[in-house]
């Protein structure tokens, strides 16, 4: 007998099981409704072979995988232990047979396609290939009733399209694929490569359009300005909709992401592709599909009307950043400036040092002005030594600041599908390294040898030696070798004392406790919604908050304050231990929440964050926002928690101590050389003070240096009134004769809301020119009566004389300024 075990992993894609649409996990054997569509027409060939194919993997006797419902194949008479469709195929001199008339499904292209991929098997040249390709089109296109899509909804919401396509109407004469994709999966990040490739290869002109359609997994990515956030990181180009209630996904029974449709140029499905890895075949039949309806005249050359989302977007100063770590020694931060693909260190004032790389992609190692990166995540720093996980050029990268260069340590620059290594680094294929963070390879070590990786795209954590050492339950390991520490590659939640066994989900925050009795590496592992731990000692993996117990199951997420596995979390991208107060920090993304753990008690509660995403700059720990932060960090000896609040492009400061919320402003100064771009928001003009706005003068307040002081604006409009729609009202901030002040502060800001108004938040400098200073907040409403018959622009100034000490101050209460207009 000869088992056939399914193993979706094998394509690389996220899954769905019988019980709904969604990821399951990449490992996926017999799920009724999948395998019955399976051909197993060549199984001989496929034995001999020792192949597998499309997921299918052969296996003499019993399998170790999870589930027992495999489908059993008797090589010597199999047509018994098939479908009773797919026995037709089975047959010698089987034809493809035509879907039935009501088929809408891709069920009804799987005969037909599984009888073309066979036969491309044993096809040797290019023009063998070519050939299969253009006969089953033939056959494909002669079908009595074509295997039809169903028109796009109306009221779906679109992006980068001047208006919302139809199909039967936009899409004719078109080749059209469709991607069928949810942003958090790094499958479809994976894809999209292949996707940009196929672009600049054929446009529309050329007769061919991708429609990306965005399929949610989590909730938090239905939100069109979420989906907004993730065309512009990965700079997605063709025109992308919000499927948001999965209507066209459950109408072609899709249960993967991702998925690809081809379509011709009448709308008729002609081939899938599901999971990652299959460039060649997506040339091939696109290629194929173009010639052969050019041959026939059914190829338009007429342009769809694109409008990119990011044209319409004003510049700043940092773009999605998605990682931030700070050097103990200097207080200098690291930010990984992800959507300018560069590696930002500033002081701790917000002041750039260096920038390196940007503005666009690139893969080049040598001299700061020289170095590109691609969408880089992680980042560690040691020794005027910053390593880099340059997520979407598969590298770890090294840059030197003493010697201004950058190199690569690992990694060759193409996605690598090893879930093994041990090989150096420069020749050890990886994928998607998300972070990184220093350890040691055991405590008798001084130093940090070990360079640990979350490695997304393989949902493992590797390790890179920096020096010669060993892993637990490992042998001496050579200076820059490179090999996974633990996870199987399945995308599971699977804890295990072996670490091998043991299964993550797109691990994508490390942070390291090295100290006892903790001696551990904690893990976001984001597509479980869980944190998890590894021991340092013995490498076994255990749950620590967030899930369920089931391993198979990646859909155990929410909002709940809780312990253990009763708390849960959100696609979480980012964790870091608080080594002063024994507690952990998680970026809780899709919550746009800060979590703190306390791995003693396994309590998981909210520190910061209302779960709202507008942009509220400075403010209290309770009434702060975040909108899917990535990365946090641990500064000033335990005060501070610097947060990359990525889809706001900004590093958010949250002070432990005040619990306050602050931004840290990015700026250069005029003797910095910066290499790469930096794109600065044109700051607002003061307007002239009517000479009506009252001047109200505040009690003076004494404040020492470095010492954040927070102002809550509190104004009331006449009664029935509302902020003018389409005219900003603002706030300024200014220091009359003391500028200095005023050095890398937020100076201007809007106000939107007159129910939600800002907090102007200013840092006194630790160098101060001055021991008293007067600070003045000017303020400017445009409002309108209730009936919009008046509208007016009214003003009111505030004046803060300041008195600045070096005596150390207790912590200064936020300042209500209040008017009633």
């Amino acid at each position: 007998m000869l088992n056939l075990a399914l193993s979706m992993s094998r394509l690389g894609c996220g899954v769905g099981t019988q019980k709904g649409r969604g990821r399951s996990g990449r490992q996926f054997n017999y799920v009724p409704g999948n395998c019955d569509d399976l051909d197993f027409r060549h199984l001989d060939v496929l034995k001999r072979k020792k192949c597998r194919w499309r997921g299918v993997e052969l296996v003499e006797g019993e399998t170790n995988a999870p589930f027992g419902n495999h489908r059993t194949v008797n090589v010597s008479s199999p047509s018994e232990n098939l479908p009773r469709a797919r026995r037709l195929l089975w047959e010698p001199g089987g034809n493809m047979a035509a879907p039935g008339a009501r088929s809408r499904s891709l069920s009804g292209l799987l005969p037909a396609q599984t009888s073309l991929e066979y036969a491309l098997l044993d096809a040797v040249t290019q023009q063998e290939k070519n050939s299969l390709v253009y006969q089953y089109l033939q056959k494909v296109d002669g079908w009595e009733q074509d295997l039809s899509v169903p028109e796009f909804p109306e009221g779906l919401e679109w992006l980068n399209t001047e208006e919302p396509i139809s199909v039967y109407k936009d899409l004719c004469g078109k080749i059209v694929i469709l991607d069928f994709f949810t942003y958090c999966c790094i499958n479809c990040i994976h894809l999209l490569p292949d996707l940009r490739a196929l672009e600049h290869t054929y446009s529309d002109k050329d007769g061919l359009l991708i429609i990306s359609v965005h399929s949610a997994k989590f909730p938090n990515e239905k939100v069109l300005d979420n989906i907004k956030s993730a065309v512009l990181r990965y700079n997605i180009t063709h025109p992308v909709v919000n499927d948001a209630d999965a209507s066209l996904w459950q109408e072609l029974e899709i249960s993967c992401w991702p998925t690809l449709v081809i379509l011709g140029p009448r709308g008729n499905m002609l081939f899938s592709l599901i999971g990652e890895g299959h460039k060649d075949k997506l040339f091939l039949y696109t290629s194929i599909a173009l010639k052969y309806y050019k041959d026939r005249g059914q190829i338009r050359d007429d342009k769809i009307g694109i409008k990119l989302y990011k044209d319409s977007l004003p510049p700043s100063p940092l773009l999605f950043p998605g990682k931030v770590t700070v050097d103990q020694v200097t207080n200098r931060l690291v930010i990984a400036d992800t959507g300018h693909h560069r590696i930002l260190v500033v002081w701790k004032n917000g002041q750039i040092q260096y920038s390196i790389g940007g503005p666009n992609p690139g893969r080049k190692d040598g001299i700061f002005s020289e170095s590109t990166f691609n969408s880089p995540q992680g980042v560690a720093i040691m020794n005027n030594t910053i390593y880099v996980a340059d997520t979407e050029n598969h590298l770890i990268r090294k840059i030197d600041l003493e010697a201004e260069k950058v190199s690569t340590v690992a990694g060759i620059g193409i996605q690598g599908t090893d879930k093994e290594g041990g090989a150096q680094g420069e020749q050890q294929p990886i994928s998607s390294p998300w972070d990184v963070v220093f350890g040691t390879s055991g405590p008798e070590v001084q130093r940090d040898d070990i360079l640990w990786i979350a490695m997304a795209g393989t949902h493992q954590i590797w390790a890179l030696l920096l020096d010669s050492g060993k892993l637990p339950k490992k042998n001496e390991l050579t200076k820059g070798t490179c090999l996974r520490f633990a996870g199987s590659g399945n995308e599971e939640n699977r804890n295990n004392a072996y670490p091998h066994k043991a299964a993550f989900a797109q691990p994508s925050g490390l942070s390291l406790a090295s100290e006892d009795p903790w001696s551990c590496l904690f893990v976001a592992d984001s597509e479980s919604s869980t944190v998890r731990t590894i021991s340092l000692k013995d490498g076994a993996v255990k749950h620590l908050v967030g899930g369920e117990r089931d391993p198979m199951n990646l859909f155990a997420f929410g909002d709940v304050d809780g312990v253990g596995i009763n708390a849960k979390l959100q696609h979480p991208l980012g964790v870091t231990w608080d080594k002063k107060r024994n507690l952990l920090y998680v970026a809780d993304s899709y919550n746009h929440k800060i979590k703190v753990v306390d791995p003693k008690t396994k309590h998981c509660t909210t520190l910061a964050g209302t779960g709202d995403t507008n942009n509220v700059t400075s403010s209290s720990f309770t009434e702060s926002t975040f909108n899917e932060p990535g990365g946090l960090c641990i500064g000033e000896n335990g005060q501070l928690l610097y947060v990359a609040d990525t889809n706001n492009h900004q590093i958010k400061v949250m002070d432990l101590e005040t619990k306050m919320v602050s931004v840290l402003p990015i700026f250069r100064s005029e003797n910095v050389v910066v290499d790469g771009p930096f794109l600065v928001e044109k700051q607002k003009t003061l307007p002239k003070l009517p000479k009506s706005a009252p001047n109200i003068r505040l009690s003076p307040m004494t404040a020492c240096a470095g010492q954040t002081l927070q102002f809550k604006l509190r104004l009331d409009l006449p009664s029935g009134s509302k902020l003018t729609e389409g005219v900003p009202s603002c706030w300024f901030l200014t220091a009359e004769g003391n500028e200095w002040l005023l050095q890398g502060q937020i100076p201007s800001g809007d106000i939107e809301n007159i129910s939600n108004q800002p907090t102007v938040s200013l840092q006194i400098p630790k160098d101060c020119l001055s021991l008293e200073a007067i600070v003045s907040i000017s303020v400017f409403l445009y409002y309108c009566s209730a009936d919009s018959s008046a509208c007016m622009m009214k003003a009111v100034l505030f004046s803060q004389p300041l008195q600045i000490t070096d005596t150390q101050q207790g912590c200064i209460a936020p300042v209500e300024l209040r008017y009633v207009f």
